[in-house]
């Protein structure tokens, strides 16, 4: 099993987890890129993953499911055209040969899931949810609703591969500089991501590990990231959930 980036719009990735000649997306948004690799590779499409309603992972289902019997597996609440498997805490799937345990992880939205296997290769894909040194925006959740959430990541295998689905990596590091200016881990890895943004590189998937050392919204009980908090919001005394609230909306006004 094989696990490509389809490029879609300006950042979106599509993970297309491919066997033999077979492949299942991940939040297709974009039905035409998906065909295009479909075409390029000789592959035919078996399933299809979504993590949340927003219209950059789900547009594609329609179009790729037309004619066609394939499972899509999806969040509850019959709120996402094309859902065949309604999904939950608790539940699993089986892709290929590996089994997806269904997190629930709203915050992003209120019906984000993400899919997480530990046989063979710990593998997360994450939506929305946690991104490379960041988070999603509260659209509908709440800073406690998000901080759980992120939770959940943070106790996975440290060599767990992480799928997030946007290219905001660099944009992201700025930022968290901004909250822990004298992290060596998270100064190394800027200057890393920099390299590979200039040449066009992915920088994705990272790691459990990886995001624990650098990514602030998962580090909330890291003493300087919660005086960078308190110092921002001028107030004393954080704790774990209210510094994430803070940098959250540090972030959305940076």
């Amino acid at each position: 099993m094989e696990i490509f980036a389809i490029p879609a719009f300006t950042d979106n990735y599509i993970w297309a987890v491919v066997e033999k000649d077979q492949f299942v997306v991940v939040d297709p948004g974009d039905s035409l890129v998906v065909k295009e690799f479909a075409e390029k590779n000789n592959l035919q499409l078996r399933a299809i993953l979504i993590t949340h309603w927003h219209p950059d992972h789900t547009g594609g289902i329609i179009e790729l499911v037309k004619d066609k019997s394939i499972s899509v597996y999806g969040p509850k609440g019959g709120h996402i055209d094309g859902i065949t498997d309604e999904l939950k805490e608790g539940d699993s799937i089986r892709i290929f040969d590996n089994e997806f345990s269904i997190f629930e992880t709203p915050g992003h939205t209120l019906d984000h899931i993400s899919y997480f296997s530990n046989e063979n290769k710990p593998i997360l894909f994450c939506g929305d949810t946690l991104f490379s040194g960041g988070c999603g925006r509260l659209f509908e959740g709440t800073p406690d609703q998000m901080f759980h959430s992120l939770n959940k990541f943070s106790s996975l295998p440290g060599n767990t591969k992480v799928y997030c689905t946007h290219e905001y990596t660099l944009s992201n590091l700025k930022f968290a500089l901004e909250v822990e200016p004298k992290n060596q881990d998270l100064i190394n890895y800027y200057d890393q991501v920099v390299e590979k943004r200039d040449r066009n590189e992915y920088t994705l998937p990272s790691t459990i590990e990886k995001e624990l050392n650098i990514n602030p919204f998962l580090r909330s009980s890291i003493e300087e990231v919660r005086k960078s908090a308190e110092l921002y919001s001028s107030k004393a005394n954080l704790d774990d959930v209210g510094v994430l609230a803070v940098i959250r909306s540090w972030k959305d006004n940076f």
